[in-house]
């Protein structure tokens, strides 16, 4: 089985790189079911109508090792795990308005 990609890794592919459903879950070590509930959460939001058509991208990918580590250390649910996302990702934003 492969490895997951480091967060050091996810950070440093950006949002042109572009994985399939089938190449999320390899690098993502999940299984696409994991995936589906994941996106129905709105933890990930990749481009195309439907899985067989889904494109995601290392910032999605950098989200689901995070929601990963959430859930397995601190036994958070998934509607948890996607709004400490969403206020993890604002903080950055701020981070990075007040260094300017």
């Amino acid at each position: 089985m492969k490895k997951p990609v480091s967060a050091a890794a996810a950070s440093v592919m950006d949002e042109s790189l572009e994985l399939t459903l089938q190449q999320f879950c390899r690098y993502s070590d999940l299984e696409s079911d994991q995936i589906v509930e994941m996106v129905a959460e709105g933890i990930i939001e990749p481009r195309g109508a439907r899985p067989a058509e889904w494109l995601f991208n290392g910032y999605m990918l950098k989200r689901v090792q995070i929601a990963v580590r959430l859930q397995r250390d601190l036994e958070i649910n998934l509607p948890g795990i996607a709004v400490i996302l969403d206020l993890l990702n604002e903080l950055e934003q701020l981070r990075q308005k007040s260094e300017l």
